[in-house]
């Protein structure tokens, strides 16, 4: 990372953190990880092959132990987020809130009788709450939708 180029990585994998000595090497790097719930069992649905929970939280308080800006991307906002202002404390820079964008997960929540969590009621109500939660816990946080 010899050049003075901002560089974003956002991954849902923990293994980020193989490469913590060159992200360290510039200081326009920033790292996200995608965690859209804070609950396992939800996670094991809709993210089977994700790192798990803990793991990402961790990588992040790892990064940003070093320095390296981070962020969360909680997205799509699933049911169980609420936990997360409390965990992602002094782990992250900032946090960005989206909702369900893609179709192919209907399916997902059809088979698992969560249909409400594609809601607009849904993602209204959760994106306020948890955005009044971070900000409680002096984190950026932005909705984007």
């Amino acid at each position: 990372m010899g050049s003075d180029w901002p560089v974003a990585i956002q991954t849902k994998s923990s293994l980020v953190l193989r490469d913590i000595d060159v992200l360290k090497t510039s200081g326009k790097v920033e790292v996200g990880l995608s965690i859209s719930t804070g609950e396992e069992k939800i996670r094991r649905i809709f993210e089977p092959g994700a790192s798990a929970i803990e793991e990402r939280i961790n990588a992040l308080k790892s990064l940003h132990a070093q320095g390296i800006k981070t962020f969360a991307m909680i997205a799509p906002l699933l049911p169980g987020a609420e936990r997360l202002p409390r965990e992602l404390a002094d782990a992250v820079d900032f946090v960005l809130i989206d909702r369900l964008n893609y179709h192919y997960a209907h399916r997902i929540y059809r088979e698992n009788n969560m249909e409400w969590a594609m809601e607009d009621r849904f993602f209204a109500e959760k994106g306020n709450e948890l955005k009044k939660s971070f900000e409680t816990e002096k984190i950026l946080v932005n909705i984007l939708f």
